[in-house]
């Protein structure tokens, strides 16, 4: 079935694609797939691993080309793209030089134009470490100045790939500052939901045998969606196999559903009240981090402590959505 996905969104069309076929590695990628790109747009892309977001990439990119269907692009049309593979730099050159050859300063979009030392600054390069050599660079730093070269090029553009594997979360917080204020389409491929849900406005959801998904909201929502659409087709899935079973005495006891227990239930309720506290906390948190007054420990511990609430967010959770499915 042909999916045909038109983005509401106002603002200039910059990618255009009607009717794209892809298949690699004997795998359908994408069936009859059309869709509009905009300016103002802010896009995730999720699914699970081999279901082709990869090869999506490439196509936008031209690296890959599709097996049938066009690809129109825009005539100011300038992408910027971070991903995993992309960093190099001759180890002999110095931050600051790295930046100025790609350009002295930089515009941003609300108007405001740095230089290429305080756009580096803004990325959390003291003066200091702007002159100093890319071997110098910790693994954290490369990937951070390889972010800063993407976005000199001044993109319209902006896809990233992944981008929390590898910056720290400090880096995330002034790219999340930028993309606020960004005037152009960004799409984000991640499995971070914490992230996504501040960057993506919708999602393009990658479901595997070439279908995808527009998926109107967060990606905090469309979990949600999917435990209660899988709910949805298993009570359907059980109701049918009753109807078309013969008739049978009563179950025996040991065979009816598992009920949550009165412990279950409290400590369900308990996990969303932590989560709520959680999220409080960590609002709390990136208040003070953006304030731009906090001194430089302080910074590093409440990172830190922001880390430490995204990790117990995550077990709990998931503890929470054990306990819902019975």
């Amino acid at each position: 079935m042909a999916l045909d996905v038109k983005a509401s969104y106002i603002g200039k069309k910059i990618f255009d694609i009607e009717h794209l076929s892809k298949a690699f590695d004997d795998k359908i990628i994408l069936k009859d797939f059309s869709y509009i790109f905009t300016r103002y747009e802010k896009l995730g892309i999720i699914g699970e691993n081999g279901v082709g977001k990869s090869t999506f990439l490439k196509l936008l990119l031209g690296i890959e080309q599709p097996d049938s269907g066009v690809i129109g692009r825009g005539t100011t049309l300038k992408i910027g793209y971070y991903s995993q593979e992309g960093l190099k730099f001759p180890e002999d050159a110095k931050v600051i030089d790295v930046v100025t050859a790609i350009a002295d300063h930089i515009v941003l979009d609300d108007g405001r134009r740095m230089s290429a030392g305080q756009f580096l600054q803004k990325f959390l390069f003291t003066p200091k470490t702007q002159y100093s050599y890319v071997s110098k660079l910790s693994g954290g730093e490369r990937r951070r100045l390889y972010l800063c070269t993407i976005l000199m090029q001044s993109p319209n553009f902006l896809i990233l790939d992944e981008p929390t594997n590898d910056l720290d979360i400090m880096t995330l917080q002034v790219l999340e500052e930028y993309i606020a204020q960004f005037k152009g389409c960004v799409i984000v491929v991640s499995h971070d939901r914490y992230f996504m849900d501040k960057i993506a406005e919708h999602l393009l959801v990658f479901e595997g045998d070439g279908k995808v998904t527009n998926f109107p909201s967060s990606y905090s929502d469309y979990m949600e969606y999917k435990v209660l659409k899988e709910d949805e087709e298993k009570a359907a899935a059980a109701a049918k196999s009753k109807a078309a079973a013969p008739a049978q005495q009563p179950a025996a006891t040991a065979n009816r559903p598992v009920k949550l227990t009165f412990k279950e239930k409290r400590e369900m309720e308990q996990i969303e009240q932590e989560l709520q506290q959680l999220e409080e906390e960590k609002a709390q948190l990136e208040q003070e981090l953006n304030s731009g007054t906090l001194p430089y420990d302080q910074l590093q511990q409440k990172s830190a402590r922001i880390g430490e609430i995204m990790e117990r967010t995550d077990e709990i959770t998931m503890r929470w959505l054990e306990l819902s499915e019975k």
